[in-house]
């Protein structure tokens, strides 16, 4: 359905939030809105200093709702994540004392800082929103939204992320450096990168209704036709190692709705599926050493394969 008139102001004041303290970063803003509408998690990827955990900082603030912080490190451990149980001597019993994914928006600053143990523990929060300490399994409150940062693989003191790590991320992108101009406005206004006050605009509620809304935008059979095959020649392809999984093209369908629905469509076209298919597809495909040594990169092949998958002219209701 297109969307309600009354959640209209709430998604243009989150903009208008984060645009407020990352200036020039409307494209990666909302994307990180369409991965909260269709309940995604997200990886952003820069340099330090760019106002990466600025901007997940402000989305936050910007929902009335639980949020908390981990900063990761190679001394990080797996219960500092999940929370642990401890033995209480006047009860004779264990009472488990959640950790920090036991929240509504979770920031996991410089993810790729902490050993790949530790990320794993992330892995069952992240997909089945639960964690398992001690064999008893401890539900995480809904919504549950990961925002996780992460410094290029090229500085110190960072860990490659896993594959299945990497895959329950619904999106990544990149927070580059601001153009000149950007950045002197950036200058006049702030002088640093302290975060300006925040109000929430929203509840926990609210969101809740507009994802409701969100899942029920309509996808043609074409389209998603569409999307299947560019998914199965990923699959196929003798340039690539490893193509998209079946969760990869469930986020995809999750993330052209919120699209559609953030442009007031009550269908999905392709150009939904073109527009967001490099932040869903690409972190999750690895290509063949003898492609990577002959220069090709995810996207020159991704390049070709949407060349060759004929578009959906027609989209029948």
């Amino acid at each position: 359905m297109p969307m309600d008139k009354k959640y209209d102001h709430v998604l243009t004041s989150i903009e208008k939030n984060l645009s407020s303290v990352v200036y020039g970063k409307g494209k990666e803003s909302k994307l990180l809105i369409i991965a909260l509408l269709s309940g995604g998690h997200v990886l952003i990827e820069g340099v330090p200093g760019t106002g990466k955990t600025m901007l997940i900082k402000t989305l936050a603030k910007s929902i009335e709702s639980e949020f908390r912080r981990i900063q990761c490190n190679p001394d990080l451990l797996p219960t500092d994540i999940t929370g642990f149980s401890i033995y209480h001597p006047k009860d004779e019993q264990f009472v488990f004392r959640p950790g920090p994914v036991m929240t509504n928006f979770l920031l996991i600053d410089e993810i790729n800082r902490a050993s790949t143990k530790t990320q794993s523990a992330l892995l069952e929060a992240m997909e089945e929103k639960q964690v398992t300490v001690d064999g008893i399994v401890y539900p995480i409150p809904e919504p549950f939204f990961v925002m996780a940062t992460q410094n290029p693989i090229e500085f110190e003191g960072t860990y490659l992320l896993p594959e299945a790590q990497l895959d329950r991320f619904m999106m990544k992108f990149h927070l580059g450096y601001p153009e000149k101009k950007t950045e002197k406005e950036i200058l006049y206004s702030h002088g640093s990168f302290s975060i300006p006050e925040i109000k929430a605009v929203t509840n926990l509620a609210t969101l809740q209704e507009i994802q409701r809304d969100v899942s029920q935008v309509y996808v043609s059979e074409s389209v998603v036709d569409y999307l299947l095959t560019i998914a199965e020649k990923t699959r196929t392809h003798p340039s690539i190692f490893l193509g998209v999984s079946p969760r990869g093209t469930l986020a995809l369908m999750d993330g052209v709705k919120a699209l559609a629905y953030l442009e007031k469509r009550d269908f999905v076209t392709p150009d939904d599926v073109k527009t967001l298919l490099p932040y869903v597809f690409f972190h999750r495909m690895i290509l063949e050493p003898e492609a990577q040594m002959n220069g090709n990169t995810v996207e020159s092949i991704m390049e070709t394969v949407l060349e060759e998958v004929e578009v959906p002219i027609r989209l029948e209701k």
